[in-house]
C-alpha cells in the first residue's frame, strides 16, 4: 500500500507519555495547586508537587483506557471508560500523592490537617480532571477528524490520477489503430495500382513506424518529436501523391522542448490529409505552424482542401479523441478550434500552456 493509502487497521492514539501531554497535565495541575495552596499551611512546593503527582496519575489511566480495551462493549463508548477511570483515579491518585511527599506515612485518618488537605486535593482532581480529560477528546478527535479527512482526499487524488492515466493509456491505443489502418490502406492503393512508388513508400513506412509506435505508449512527448514525426509522415503522404500534396512545417526554436500529448501534431496532420486533401481532385497543401507566445504555445495547421462539410459526419475520431487526451493532460487550459479557411479549406488551432520537457 502506498503512502497516500488510508490503513484499514485500528486508528493511531497519540503516545501514552508524549510531551505535548505531559506539559498540558503538569501545567494545568501546577496552576491548580499554586492557586490551591493558600488553603494548605505546608509549603507552596508541596502542594503542587501533589495536585501535578495526581494529573499525572489521571493522565497516565487517561492513555491506558485510550488503548485498553482493545474493544469496548457495545453499549459502553470508549470515552465514558476513560472519564470513569480518570474521575476513580483521583482519590487514589491523591493518596499516592501524600504517601510520596510524606516518605511513605500518610496519616491521612489519624491527621486532621492532611486529612483536609486530601480532601481539599480530591475534591478540586474530580472537579478539574474530567473537564480536562473531555477537552482532550475533542482536541484528539478533531486532529483525527482532520487527518483522516486528508488522507481520504489524498487517496481520492491518487486514485483520480490513476484514472486518469488509465484514461489517457485507453485513448491513445485508439489513436493507434485509427492511424495505423489508414497509412496501411494508402500503401495497398499504393500495391493495387501497381505503382513504383509502392516499395519506396513501404520503406518510408517502416522507417517511420519504427520511431512512430514506441512514442504511443508514452504519456507525453515534446513538439520537437512530434515535427519530426508530422515531416516523416507527410513525406509518405506525398510519395504517394506527388503532384497533389505540398506541405511547409515552421515551428519557434523556443517550443521544440514544450510538452504535449503523443500524437498531437499528427492528430491534426492526418486529419487535414484524409478529409481536405484526399477527397479533393485538386489536392492542396498544408501549412504546420508552431509559435511559443508567453505562456502560451499555439498551433495551427491549415489545408487547402474541400474545407468543412455539413455532413453531420463530423471530421472523424482523431479530433475527437485528441480533444481528450488535450483535457486530460491539460484540464481546460487547453482549446482546440476549427475555422474555415477562404476560398475553400480548414484551420485547425490550438492553443495550450507552455510546459517544458523535465530535465
Amino acid at each position: 500500500m502506498n503512502a497516500t493509502s488510508v490503513s484499514a487497521g485500528p486508528r493511531t492514539t497519540p503516545s501514552l507519555w508524549s510531551w505535548r501531554r505531559i506539559r498540558v497535565t503538569v501545567g494545568i495541575s501546577a496552576a491548580v495547586g499554586l492557586v490551591a495552596s493558600v488553603a494548605y499551611t505546608i509549603p507552596t512546593i508541596i502542594v503542587i508537587s501533589r495536585f501535578v503527582l495526581v494529573g499525572l496519575i489521571a493522565m497516565l489511566v487517561f492513555g491506558l483506557f485510550e488503548r485498553w480495551p482493545e474493544r469496548t462493549p457495545a453499549r459502553v463508548p470508549r470515552w465514558a471508560l476513560q472519564l470513569v477511570g480518570v474521575f476513580l483515579s483521583i482519590p487514589f491518585g491523591a493518596w499516592l500523592a501524600y504517601w510520596v511527599t510524606t516518605g511513605g506515612h500518610p496519616d491521612i485518618a489519624q491527621n486532621p490537617d492532611r486529612l483536609s488537605g486530601y480532601g481539599i486535593l480530591t475534591f478540586l482532581g474530580v472537579l478539574f480532571a474530567p473537564w480536562v480529560a473531555l477537552g482532550a477528546m475533542v482536541r484528539q478527535r478533531d486532529a483525527f477528524a482532520r487527518h483522516q479527512a486528508l488522507a481520504f482526499e489524498l487517496e481520492r487524488s491518487e486514485l483520480e490520477r490513476k484514472a486518469l492515466d488509465a484514461r489517457l493509456r485507453l485513448l491513445q491505443a485508439q489513436v493507434a489503430p485509427h492511424f495505423l489502418f489508414n497509412t496501411l490502406a494508402n500503401v495497398q492503393a499504393l500495391v493495387d495500382s501497381d505503382s513504383p512508388q509502392a516499395s519506396r513508400v513501404l520503406q518510408s513506412l517502416i522507417a517511420y513506424l519504427r520511431a512512430a509506435v514506441p512514442r504511443l505508449h508514452e504519456r507525453a512527448t515534446t513538439l520537437g518529436h512530434e515535427l519530426e514525426l508530422v515531416r516523416a509522415y507527410l513525406d509518405v503522404m506525398q510519395m504517394r501523391m506527388p503532384d497533389r500534396l505540398q506541405f511547409a512545417l515552421r515551428i519557434d526554436p523556443d517550443a521544440k522542448d514544450l510538452q504535449c500529448p503523443p500524437m498531437t501534431l499528427l492528430t491534426l496532420v492526418e486529419n487535414a490529409i484524409r478529409h481536405g486533401i484526399d477527397p479533393s481532385e485538386e489536392g492542396g497543401r498544408i501549412d504546420v505552424d508552431v509559435r511559443l507566445r508567453d505562456d502560451r504555445c499555439r498551433v495551427s495547421v491549415s489545408d487547402t482542401g474541400v474545407g468543412l462539410q455539413p455532413t453531420g459526419a463530423g471530421l472523424g475520431t482523431g479530433l475527437s479523441t485528441l480533444r481528450e487526451r488535450l483535457q486530460l493532460a491539460f484540464g481546460g487550459e487547453a482549446h482546440l478550434r476549427l475555422l474555415e479557411v477562404e476560398p475553400h479549406g480548414v484551420c485547425a488551432e490550438l492553443d495550450f500552456p507552455a510546459k517544458r520537457e523535465s530535465a
